[in-house]
């Protein structure tokens, strides 16, 4: 997920440094995503992760939501947390592709926030989605 991110970070262009964290599980990304803005003094974080498909991972995946939704909030500063669930595909090359889309979308996220907010706007009500199928905007009949 992180060569795929960076690798579509430097499609997007230029005018920032890329500083890397590795973690050994996702409930360690919170306290990663805040040694980031306070040592590092970045601007924004994306914390990558990939979660099991047993119950107990879940929940992981939900204290972890919450660590990330604190420090940003603390913070002042988005984290874009982009999380994989191994049950989202039903096999390992469907797993590989959401890996590499996800990271991507996530990373053009990142750099509109950053460098084109005007991009975020213009999609805004559109019912994008980060990894599979986009949902469309709400249709009114």
């Amino acid at each position: 997920m992180a060569a795929a991110a960076l690798d579509e970070l430097k499609r997007q262009g230029s005018g920032f440094t890329v500083v890397r964290y590795t973690v050994p599980g996702i409930k360690d990304l919170p306290v990663a995503s805040r040694i980031l803005f306070e040592e590092q003094k970045c601007d924004i974080v994306i914390a990558l992760g990939m979660v099991g498909r047993l119950p107990v991972d879940k929940d992981c995946a939900l204290v972890t939501d919450y660590g990330l939704q604190l420090v940003q909030a603390q913070a002042g500063r988005h984290i874009l947390g982009v999380m994989v669930h191994e049950d989202e595909a039903k096999d390992d090359a469907e797993l590989a592709f959401l890996f590499d889309r996800r990271a991507r979308e996530h990373a053009i996220n990142c750099y509109d926030l950053l460098f084109r907010p005007e991009e975020l706007r213009k999609r805004a009500g559109t019912g994008q989605r980060e990894g599979f199928a986009d949902a469309g905007p709400v249709r009114v009949k």
